[in-house]
């Protein structure tokens, strides 16, 4: 008894010597910590992109609203007009500070939300590449939250609500601003920054960090320069010493860097199962709110559940974003959305918290959608074209009918990111089936990777010919633009009303066809049990392609905790679901089934 009490007091001293380690200002040091497993427990967080930007929440449909400045500052059309024809001809972007009020904003209710969803965390940003911080940084003088516009410490407010509901606080911070005097990121060379980060950046971010003490640090704005440019090694260090083991940073800080939880971006997901990683997005295009944007640009809440079943299926986490209006209330789409999948949750989260990725990480099926285009003339950036589609690796063809207006010789100009090609009366006039370079996971909005190829080819007014345009994405931002000009005409898009889906009928467009793979059916382990999360609920009977079960096995729905008969045949695993009435299924989106002690 006496040595085993011994062992234990040596357990626990080792314990506490790791947990209180220095970590030094290295990169070795600073990846020998291990990554706090709550966060990979958790799966879900809540971003709140809220602001200055959140006053005028404008941009084009698919863009994103929290970029306004920098859309003034290269002087946009679209955003220059909106803003003097809303708010006047003189109107600069710091006017929009005192508009924003915050009159209804309630921090115990946005957690109270956060924490229905089934989040295990909040993400706020404190600072976005504005410069505007949401706490009342000394360091922006007349151009904080507690100064100018709400009067408050929002960061302050909402640190103490997330925490007192039970859930994580992060903070996500811009370590570069577009408009600060000392350097305007985007603007001034990159290897001009280094007074911005000793007089600004460094002591700003140690002030918040002090300050709240988050369980999450998100940096981002880092593309164009060097870790050690930012002082990496010497702030994660200081961060993870100060606040202990729950803390964690991103991956985002500067080329040379290689540490931290990965965050893809408007992705279709990784499948990475040795690093914490979450899939980081909108509900929309948009981080920050978007007025201008349609409702299809929302992902249903159908669409969502989904998102986060393939993340954790492949090893990681969702981080959903919301975007507040400028008055503190989150749109009610949004937040149906969020009590949606809490909703889930409730009823299967046992095959979602502390679940870990099993070696089948899905079951794949092809999937196609078909309409009619009128242009072509896409940028869907990092999202679907539509339906079941992918956000990456899909596939579109259009096909129909040319007929121009006058007879020429025209030259036609693609703009692809990734691959095309283009077929006109069975001739291969452009030929571009290369991959572009992948863009970086943060850089959505600033990294234009689209090539432009050229072809000519001579047409009859008088004539219909046959145009095939064959597409492929491969990762990240998607776009197709097809030009054409001649001598009697200036380069545009091709319009719409060249175009005929039949030779004798006089409908316009062309007959598009998109296709790629996606998952249909999702796994994921936890304690022995294997899940089978199912997105398409299955006739008779729900077949997996996996080992046969031991004899015994019991095989339930989650949410009904009836045993369901099973047999296995020709290396499949066949689960009679005839029995489920539509009226007994625990909810319409996704279901989990549950194979106890699979894996012992």
């Amino acid at each position: 008894m006496m040595k085993f009490n011994i062992f234990v007091i040596m357990m626990l001293l080792f314990t506490w010597t790791m947990a209180e380690q220095q970590i030094e200002p290295n990169w070795e040091s600073i990846n020998a910590r291990p990554y706090p497993q709550w966060f990979s427990d958790a799966k879900l967080g809540i971003f709140i992109h809220w602001g200055v930007s959140s006053v005028p929440s404008f941009t084009g449909r698919e863009g994103y609203a929290e970029w306004f400045l920098r859309g003034l500052q290269l002087e946009s059309p679209l955003v220059t007009q909106f803003q003097k024809r809303v708010f006047g001809e003189d109107f600069t972007y710091r006017d929009y500070a005192p508009l924003f009020k915050a009159e209804l904003f309630n921090a115990d209710e946005w957690a109270e939300l956060f924490k229905k969803s089934g989040a295990g965390y909040v993400l706020f940003v404190s600072k976005h590449h504005d410069g505007y911080a949401l706490w009342p940084s000394q360091y922006s003088p007349g151009w904080n939250a507690m100064e100018v516009g709400p009067k408050r410490n929002i960061v302050g407010e909402l640190t103490e609500a997330v925490r007192k509901a039970g859930l994580k606080m992060g903070l996500y911070y811009s370590l570069t601003e577009w408009n600060n005097e000392l350097h305007r990121w985007y603007t001034d060379p990159p290897d001009s920054i280094h007074e911005y980060v000793e007089k600004h950046m460094v002591p700003q971010f140690r002030e918040l960090v002090s300050a709240y003490r988050p369980s999450i640090i998100f940096t981002d704005g880092e593309w164009w320069n060097k870790a050690s440019d930012f002082r990496a090694t010497e702030l994660i260090s200081w961060y993870y010493n100060l606040v202990g083991p729950e803390a964690i940073v991103n991956n985002r800080w500067g080329s040379g860097s290689n540490t931290g939880y990965l965050t893809p971006e408007y992705s279709a997901g990784i499948d990475i199962k040795d690093r914490p990683w979450a899939e980081v997005r909108g509900l929309g295009r948009s981080f920050g709110l978007n007025r201008n944007e349609p409702l299809e640009n929302y992902m249903t809440s159908q669409e969502l559940i989904h998102l986060l079943v393939e993340c954790v299926a492949y090893g990681g986490g969702l981080t959903i974003n919301v975007g507040p209006k400028a008055d503190g209330q989150i749109p009610l789409l949004q937040q149906k959305r969020l009590m949606d999948l809490g909703k889930w949750l409730n009823v299967n989260g046992e095959a979602i918290y502390q679940s870990k990725a099993w070696t089948k990480s899905a079951e794949l099926k092809d999937y196609h959608m078909e309409r009619i285009d009128g242009e072509i003339n896409f940028n869907w950036v990092r999202n679907t074209p539509g339906g079941k589609i992918a956000c990456d690796d899909f596939q579109a063809t259009w096909t129909g009918f040319i007929q121009p207006e006058k007879t020429d010789n025209y030259r036609f100009t693609a703009k692809a990111d990734d691959g095309m090609r283009l077929w006109i009366d069975d001739k291969l006039v452009i030929d571009h089936w290369e991959t572009a370079e992948n863009d970086a996971d943060g850089n959505v909005m600033g990294n234009d990777q689209s090539t432009l190829k050229e072809g000519a080819i001579r047409l009859k007014r008088t004539q219909r010919y046959p145009i095939r345009i064959e597409y492929f994405e491969n990762k990240q931002n998607a776009g197709i633009t097809l030009y054409w000009e001649s001598k009697n005409r200036e380069k545009e898009i091709v319009p719409a009303s060249v175009f005929f889906t039949e030779r004798d009928e006089n409908r316009q467009g062309l007959k598009a066809r998109y296709t790629s793979q996606g998952e249909h059916i999702c796994y994921t382990t936890r304690d022995g049990n294997l899940y089978a999360i199912v997105l398409e609920w299955p006739d008779e009977n729900l077949v997996l392609e996996i080992d046969a079960p031991r004899e015994g096995t019991r095989i339930s729905l989650l949410g009904t905790g009836l045993a369901l008969p099973w047999k296995y045949e020709k290396g499949r695993l066949l689960v009679d679901v005839s029995g489920i009435k539509y009226n007994d299924m625990p909810g319409h989106d996704a279901w989990t089934f549950k194979l106890e002690n699979y894996l012992k």
